[in-house]
């Protein structure tokens, strides 16, 4: 009886450990890709979505990404590095909804199905590229349990700056009265008071983060006219370092909006790459 036991459990256990394996196997990214920048780049839909993947010839284990707020393939010299270095980048495209609850519930669906269908690290690193900061930050304030480190690169971190601004007497810089609209629509906004006594911008929010120790790398030109820093990333470094935050800046002397990003993106793989390190 014995002997008989163990040949069935010999036979089982092997079949058992297979569907184990096979269960945890993260399934494939949807086909058919195309390269972007030398890589595997995977387009697919989420509902009405467009969902776009980059993958790295050699992932990092755990499988760590990036995800962009905005702008896919913008400025991307550090998004390239950065799959070069082993992390895949994401994008969901949803514009014109300026990181608004409707966009973080988009959001929401997107990474859960990364992290349950693909096998994503639980959490991504976050790309803020102008108003793709208001995606990011939002996002992180909501999730700070599912956010890794957050790099902002003239970013738009308080709506009344940007589009606000002089149009609405918000803020110094250019602002735009049709971004502004659309932003009243993202929000559901019934007038511009209520816009304006919004209480949940990045600049104000960040108690979430700073909790957390998030940790934020802010890139931004002293001169930037369309996102002024003094009222969007330096506002943020100075709230950040007063909650106790980690966050850390290197400052564009005498740079504008654009170009966006750094002639050398070392220290936005580094920042990444540090923040990944204790969370493996």
């Amino acid at each position: 009886m014995l002997s008989r036991m163990t040949f069935v459990l010999a036979a089982i256990v092997p079949l058992t450990l297979a569907a184990v394996a096979s269960a945890a196997e993260p399934e494939p990214f949807p086909a058919p890709s195309t390269k972007w920048q030398g890589f595997a780049k995977h387009d697919f839909k989420l509902g009405d979505l467009d969902a776009t993947v980059v993958v790295p010839e050699k992932a990092l284990p755990g499988r760590p990404w990036v995800w962009r707020g905005e702008f896919f393939g913008a400025f991307a010299d550090a998004d390239v590095a950065l799959v070069k270095a082993g992390w895949h980048l994401a994008y969901l495209k949803t514009p014109d909804l300026f990181g608004s609850p409707k966009a973080v519930t988009k959001w929401e669906a997107f990474y859960a199905m990364m992290v349950k269908d693909y096998g994503m690290h639980k959490k991504p690193g976050l790309i803020g590229l102008s108003r793709g900061g208001l995606y990011c930050m939002n996002w992180a304030a909501a999730h700070p349990d599912q956010t890794l480190a957050v790099y902002l690169d003239n970013a738009v971190c308080d709506f009344k700056s940007w589009p606000g601004g002089v149009p609405k007497k918000l803020g110094t810089g250019k602002g735009s009265e049709a971004e502004w609209k659309k932003l009243l629509a993202a929000y559901e906004f019934k007038s511009d008071d209520e816009a304006i006594k919004y209480t949940l911008n990045p600049v104000d929010n960040l108690a979430p983060l700073a909790k957390a120790k998030i940790p934020l790398l802010l890139v931004y030109g002293d001169k930037d006219a369309v996102v002024p820093h003094a009222e969007n990333s330096e506002r943020v470094f100075d709230r950040y370092k007063v909650l106790g935050g980690p966050v850390e800046r290197i400052v564009k002397p005498g740079q504008d909006h654009h170009p966006h990003g750094l002639k050398d993106v070392a220290p936005v793989v580094t920042f990444f790459t540090a923040a990944l390190e204790p969370k493996k």
